[in-house]
């Protein structure tokens, strides 16, 4: 994420929309009752925090696919066969989810 979209959402004063969602009633009344257990004033901006939150590991993790999949592209013009892109690509996972 770039320095200025990241500034921009951490600016309190950001305009916010109405949203409706339903949820289960035992689920809501949870969030409630650690909502201030966790420093928050209310459920619903623990549930803003626990939406943002999801948001930005998905837009990492879909940056970090777009990013690998041009660098392979390169790769591919480069003459790098499939087998070692294909190998070299499985053992990074491999080693991201290990550690």
């Amino acid at each position: 994420m770039s320095v200025d979209k990241l500034k921009a959402r951490l600016q309190p004063n950001r305009k916010k929309v109405m949203v409706s969602i339903r949820m289960p009633e035992d689920v809501v009344e949870e969030l409630k009752r650690i909502a201030p257990l966790l420093g928050f004033s209310g459920y619903q901006p623990l549930m803003r925090a626990y939406v943002g939150q999801g948001l930005r590991a998905d837009l990492e993790r879909l940056d970090q696919e777009t990013e690998l999949s041009r660098l392979m592209e390169s790769l591919r013009r480069q003459g790098v066969r499939e087998e070692v892109l294909v190998t070299a690509v499985a053992e990074a996972k491999a080693e991201y989810r290990t550690d």
